[in-house]
């Protein structure tokens, strides 16, 4: 597997993968909400972060990290490809060249407070609301000194 830089061309695959991972890992989130984020990660978000994908051996993408000002912004893993360690070389590699440390995870989302915890973030705040107004709380991490 290699992390390497996304292109535009990239962006129906990420997309697809976006969709599947969320389907798969917040059951929290209204459909209405899907859809109208689904253009706007798209069309805007993936254009603002530093935008890495996971490739296989294959050539097959199956997970990728967008990061801004050392905030993992985003990073998806196809569910066919969850448990293989996709996002741990994702965010490691966020960490260690893009330097990342410090994320938002929906509160909802225990898989992925699971996931962070597990690799060194701890919690740090909390807002009630996430980043368009929705009630869906976030939590607040920062990698832990090592």
């Amino acid at each position: 597997m290699r992390i390497e830089k996304a292109t535009k061309a990239d962006y129906q695959k990420l997309i697809e993968i976006w969709e599947s991972s969320v389907r798969a890992t917040h059951d929290f989130l209204a459909e209405q909400d899907l859809q109208v984020l689904k253009p706007l990660i798209l069309e805007n978000y993936f254009d603002v972060v530093e935008l890495n994908i996971a490739k296989r051996d294959d050539g097959e993408i199956v997970g990728f990290c967008g990061v801004s000002d050392g905030n993992i912004e985003m990073l998806f893993v196809s569910p066919e490809a969850r448990g293989q360690r996709v996002g741990v070389r994702l965010a490691t590699h966020a960490i260690n060249d893009l330097g990342a440390n410090k994320v938002d995870v929906n509160e909802q989302n225990r898989q992925a407070l699971g996931f962070y915890e597990h690799i060194s973030f701890a919690v740090v705040g909390r807002s009630a609301v996430d980043g368009q107004g929705k009630p869906y709380p976030l939590l607040h991490m920062q990698l832990a000194e090592r």
